[in-house]
């Protein structure tokens, strides 16, 4: 029975196939087949056009690359271009020595038109053309092109050396990286390689118009041999079928081989720069308007001369006139600009009298640099742009903390690698990574049956192992049990983790009035007489940034604005008005902490070192010893590890008068530890000291 999920497998897979790789095969394949086959002239008109039309690809490649290691397959492309007009000239001498006799029209259209239109069916201008073209392919171009890819090879070879000194002189000074260095160092080998290659490839073209001529003359004295002994024609008649198939078999075959070897020498003559060929020439040979002008006298004191084509000269007068006022107009104007500008630069650059507030650039609270290959994640019109995913990200935030975090600015950095981002908040860089665009992570969830075959990496927000995959896999990825992620994805993420970590330096001045306001709309009689009159606006952001500074989410903005009525009467200090308002939303403390477990697991500390701390606070005004610190933060470490071992929460549990000095004290060293005190636990919880500080 046929099992058609292994035939759709195999479907599949032939889809994934990259069929480049077969191109070279392939084409070898059909020049031999050609050489072998008897080919029907409609094929054959086939291939000869699609020689023509690959004759002129090549060509045009040459002259709009900018570099000559742009098109550096030149050399392979060049040998495989001669194989294929060779294997045509065998084909169609087949063909012309089996039905030559039935007439011009035996070997194909390609062929009788240029046998017929191109050379006005005369075979003896047709002989004439087509030794022209041979000798201007192998005299001229090819003899030159062949000499420069020499000299280049060699003087390339010979100035190897001296490059490679210079890369490591810049390696060595940290003017690069190694990374260029490498970069440098394989840009100069290919460039030897490539010049080499081109001194060798240089003979093929020769070859083959040394064998366009053996094949010409055989195929006419051939043809002839064929025609008058095998098919009992006329002298004049097979000399004229014969001769005219084979001038127009040799001249589709030369002029594809003219054209090519003009590539060849647009590759080798040419200087590299920032502009094709095309561009080089015009701005290098009409950009001076006094040589227009000058060559505009010379032509139109020779049209003046009796017997010349007066007409013709003067017409080519005035416009070489013409041509001259306008590029010294342009010339004028582009002057003018750049006095302009430079006039401008100077005033801009005057600190006195040009200096002014639209120079001060204020810092984005937060903000997204990203490399140029990352750039296309904004555009708006696709699905699933960063743009949206920023969006949730900062709704998602709203939603938990109870603000809305600043806008989210994202900037274009030239200075970074092309894949590499960095988030930065008020201008400090605080995560920085790597990201593929249009492709996906397939991040290690635990479940995956076995690794994939690709490079690893690891996701930048949580350190997790995974890899880049293309979009063609992820199927294949999700089947063996990884998670698979959008590009786009990964930087939000990464964004969504760093504003939570750092949430506290995002709420300001601004964002406590804003919400303000918002709590004013929503229940406006809840803050009548809090702010100004019991405290202002000043102490309630820090009241609100050390409830963020702590991971409490300040959503429940009633309890918090009743506590502080309550309390500020007597109490002016931010940070024991804190504490109000913690135990006061002690319920949703524990809740985040210890969801849904009875048991409450927590660090305790030891009662003489609590009371040592006791004493040590009062009297000396909430600071310990040294010695002291360095034992807590010892042993706060050795139960942290131990925390994390029996998978319980890292929570550390005190009397409430050492709560926010021990939690201010810890909170450098041990970020993911949360400092309770007895008073912030509820008493439905039934608490369990796994680990005690000070035994």
């Amino acid at each position: 029975m046929i099992k058609f999920s292994s035939f759709f497998r195999i479907i599949q897979n032939l889809k994934q196939t990259k069929w480049q790789i077969l191109t070279g095969p392939v084409l070898i394949l059909i020049i031999l087949s050609m050489m072998v086959l008897p080919l029907a002239p409609f094929v054959l008109d086939i291939f000869f056009t699609f020689n023509i039309a690959l004759s002129i690809i090549i060509l045009l490649v040459s002259m709009f690359n900018r570099y000559t290691l742009d098109f550096t397959a030149f050399p392979t492309i060049l040998l495989f271009s001669t194989l294929l007009r060779l294997a045509l000239n065998v084909a169609s001498t087949r063909i012309i020595f089996l039905n030559g006799h039935t007439g011009t029209h035996s070997a194909g259209q390609v062929i009788e038109s240029f046998g017929h239109f191109l050379v006005g069916g005369n075979f003896a201008i047709g002989i004439v053309v087509f030794i022209i073209l041979v000798i201007i392919n192998f005299m001229v171009i090819t003899k030159g092109a062949g000499r420069i890819a020499e000299v280049g090879a060699r003087f390339t070879l010979d100035a190897m050396p001296g490059k490679q000194m210079a890369i490591d002189a810049d390696l060595n000074a940290g003017l690069i990286g190694e990374k260029e260095a490498k970069k440098r160092r394989l840009k100069i080998t290919q460039e030897a390689d490539f010049y080499g290659s081109m001194d060798g490839a240089s003979k093929f073209v020769r070859g083959d118009a040394i064998a366009g001529i053996l094949i010409m003359i055989l195929n006419i004295f051939g043809g002839l041999i064929i025609g008058l002994f095998q098919h009992k024609m006329l002298l004049s008649k097979a000399a004229e079928v014969y001769t005219l198939l084979t001038v127009g078999d040799g001249l589709v075959a030369q002029i594809p081989a003219l054209v090519i070897s003009t590539a060849a020498g647009v590759i080798v003559t040419r200087v590299s720069t920032n502009q094709n060929v095309g561009e080089q020439m015009i701005s290098q040979l009409f950009y001076n308007s006094q040589v227009i002008f000058l060559s505009a006298i010379v032509l139109g004191i020779l049209g003046l001369v009796p017997g010349m084509p007066n007409f013709i000269f003067l017409v080519f007068t005035c416009l070489l006139f013409f041509f001259s006022w306008w590029l010294s107009e342009k010339g004028t104007k582009i002057k003018k600009d750049v006095s302009s500008i430079k006039n401008q630069y100077k005033l801009k650059n005057n600190p006195i009298s040009e200096a002014s507030w639209n120079d001060v650039e204020l810092e984005d609270p937060i903000r997204i640099e990203i490399g140029h290959s990352l750039i296309p994640m904004v555009n708006a019109q696709k699905k699933d742009n960063l743009l949206d995913k920023i969006r949730i990200v900062r709704k998602k935030v709203a939603q938990e903390i109870g603000f809305l975090p600043p806008l989210v600015h994202i900037k274009n950095n030239t200075n970074l690698q092309s894949i590499s981002y960095r988030i930065l908040i008020k201008g400090v860089e605080v995560g920085q990574g790597e990201c593929l665009y249009e492709k996906y992570m397939a991040i290690c969830s635990g479940r995956e049956i076995e690794p994939l075959p690709f490079k690893k990496v690891y996701e930048p927000a949580f350190g997790l192992s995974g890899y880049w995959i293309d979009i063609s896999f992820k199927n294949e990825a999700e089947k063996k049990g990884y998670s698979v992620i959008e590009s786009s994805s990964i930087i939000a993420t990464h964004l969504n983790f760093l504003i939570s970590k750092h949430i506290n330096e995002l709420f300001g001045r601004q964002e406590t009035q804003q919400l303000l306001d918002y709590v004013n709309l929503e229940m406006p009689k809840l803050n009548e007489e809090l702010i100004p009159n019991l405290i202002n606006l000043t102490t309630l952001q820090k009241i609100l940034k050390n409830l963020l500074l702590e991971k409490v989410p300040i959503r429940d903005m009633r309890t918090i604005l009743e506590t502080l009525s309550e309390y500020a009467v007597n109490h002016k200090n931010a940070d024991e008005l804190t504490s109000f308002v913690r135990i006061a939303l002690s319920k949703i403390i524990t809740q985040n902490l210890f969801y849904k477990k009875d048991v409450i697991e927590i660090i305790a500390l030891d009662k003489n070192l609590e009371q040592l701390l006791l004493n040590s606070l009062k009297e000396k005004n909430n600071t310990i010893e040294p010695g002291l610190s360095e034992l807590l933060i010892i042993k706060t470490r050795e139960a942290i590890e131990q925390q994390k071992i029996i998978n319980a929460p890292i929570v550390l549990l005190v009397v409430h008068p050492l709560r926010f000095f021990l939690s201010k004290m810890l909170r450098t060293n041990f970020p993911e530890l949360t400092v309770l005190s007895q008073f912030e636990i509820k008493d439905t919880k039934k608490i369990k000291a796994t680990n005690i500080l000070g035994k």
